[in-house]
């Protein structure tokens, strides 16, 4: 028994290395060539080098920042779905590789022939064995089926780098958001206290007969209009809390003490290095997912192909067969049996052939979505260079803006307490001076809206797989794909 168990692994064990030398049918999968630009249409002229983006948000040299992004990603619940997609991808393909080796059963039992009346009694017969079948993988159809699911794996590896850039990227730009809301609702504050002051001097001057019952009630409105802003910014303030803390797996309101002082927006830095457009293919895990696609849909259409073939199945039994329980193992009970079978589809109404057209026309959208998604990725980053660069030029104007409407708020003060001007000037000015303090305070935020976009678009807020602890060893049973950049 042993000489036959150590004989049939044997010839296992040749036939699988004899099946993963057999070519397969079916396209090997290449990389498409693609036409890529030299440089950013937009790019600053000092971001030319080679970004490292794995942890771009330390630049903003934010403690609070940094704390929120590392908590989110240990807690978030889409990781932890994305982790779990990831797993189910390994074991896929893991029971893909089983698909290389024999099956293997063993079976006891008793059978008891009821006899016709007025005869002999039949004894019982019992029995006990092995058996093994296996399909033989002439054709490739099984190393197909295991490219298309190692390749699924590591798109779903590549999947969960995605979930890691967004994730990363929509944590800061909530906190962001914040920050904003929460300096717009201090810019309101202080201009709804400076307002209070001017009603104040108005009534005043009403009382003593220098100014107009309309002046004090335009005062008033103007001063109640500005209250009225303050509860939507606190609103804002509430959503980006509760986004905040849904991110890193929390319950809504729970960061809402942690982040209720107010602090000024991150810093941004002083240069930002983009690289160059053929450094987005490497950096954007959504892109190396969506060429893994293509590598899985590609090694499919083999598999389909490999089933229009031949197949070749081979069966093997080994056991004991005897009429009481006790004379099993002996060696007049041994019974054993061996079988082959090529069997071939010779008429299905066109159902074979029309799979294989049906996965190549599955391979071609897959390449069509590759080659989309790479455009789209390129857009991205050349919109998000133009708004940065934009921004900046808009923060530099509101700020001049800014610095202006409040020295003529200031001097038409000024000169309505001495009695030259109009309150119609007052209100106006004070006016202006909110609504370009708001709009200095949004922009500036938007700045770095706009950076976050931007090296979320270059791929950034993920580690090469090789440096985390997650990443998942290849199997050195794994029949090798021919790629080619």
């Amino acid at each position: 028994m042993n000489r036959a168990v150590s004989g049939l692994l044997i010839i296992c064990a040749a036939s699988l290395s004899g099946c993963t030398q057999l070519p397969s049918l079916g396209p090997d999968f290449r990389s498409p060539t693609l036409q890529l630009p030299e440089r950013w249409a937009n790019a600053p002229a000092a971001g030319s080098a080679s970004a490292h983006l794995s942890d771009w948000w330390r630049q903003f040299g934010d403690a609070q920042l940094d704390a929120l992004i590392d908590e989110a990603l240990q807690g978030s619940l889409d990781l932890q779905l994305a982790q779990a997609r990831l797993r189910q991808a390994r074991a896929l393909r893991e029971q893909a590789i089983g698909g290389f080796f024999p099956t293997l059963s063993a079976s006891t039992g008793a059978s008891d022939n009821s006899p016709a009346m007025n005869s002999l009694a039949t004894p019982t017969v019992y029995d006990a064995g092995f058996d093994a079948s296996w399909e033989i993988d002439i054709f490739g159809g099984s190393r197909r089926a295991l490219e298309a699911a190692t390749a699924e794996q590591e798109a779903s590896a590549a999947s969960l780098d995605q979930a890691r850039v967004s994730l990363v990227a929509e944590v800061a730009r909530n906190y962001v958001e914040l920050r904003s809301y929460q300096r717009r609702l201090q810019i309101a504050i202080d201009n709804l206290a400076s307002q209070s002051e001017t009603l104040q001097i108005t009534d005043w001057r009403y009382q003593a007969g220098l100014a107009a019952a309309s002046d004090v009630e335009q005062a008033r409105t103007s001063r109640e209009q500005t209250r009225a802003s303050l509860p939507d910014l606190e609103v804002g303030i509430a959503n980006a809390g509760n986004r905040l803390a849904v991110l890193l797996g929390l319950n809504p309101g729970t960061l809402r003490e942690r982040l209720a002082a107010p602090a000024p927006l991150p810093e941004l830095p002083d240069s930002v290095a983009t690289g160059i457009p053929a450094d987005v293919m490497r950096q954007r895990p959504d892109l190396i997912a969506a060429e893994r696609k293509l590598a899985a849909e590609t090694a499919r259409v083999g598999q389909k192909l490999a089933q229009r073939f031949p197949s070749l199945k081979l069966g093997g039994s080994f056991g004991w067969q005897a009429y009481s329980f006790a004379a099993l193992g002996g060696a007049d009970t041994l019974a054993r049996g061996a079988s082959a079978t090529l069997a071939a589809t010779l008429f299905d109404g066109g159902r074979l052939r029309t799979a294989v057209e049906v996965q190549s026309a599955v391979q071609e959208q897959a390449l069509i979505s590759y080659r989309s998604s790479v455009l789209g990725a390129l857009e991205e980053v050349e919109n998000a260079l133009k708004a940065y660069a934009a921004g900046r030029d808009r923060v530099d104007a509101r700020r001049a803006a800014a610095v202006a409407a409040r020295n003529a708020a200031q001097l038409a003060r000024q000169m309505y307490q001495s009695g030259l001007a109009d309150f119609q000037k007052v209100l106006e000015t004070e006016r202006t001076r909110l609504s370009t303090e708001d709009n200095l305070a949004s922009a500036e935020a938007g700045m770095r809206l706009q950076l976050i976009a931007l090296y979320k678009a270059l791929g950034g807020g993920w580690a090469l797989a090789a440096q985390r602890p997650d990443a998942g060893a290849t199997s050195p049973a794994q029949p090798t794909a021919q790629n080619a950049s």
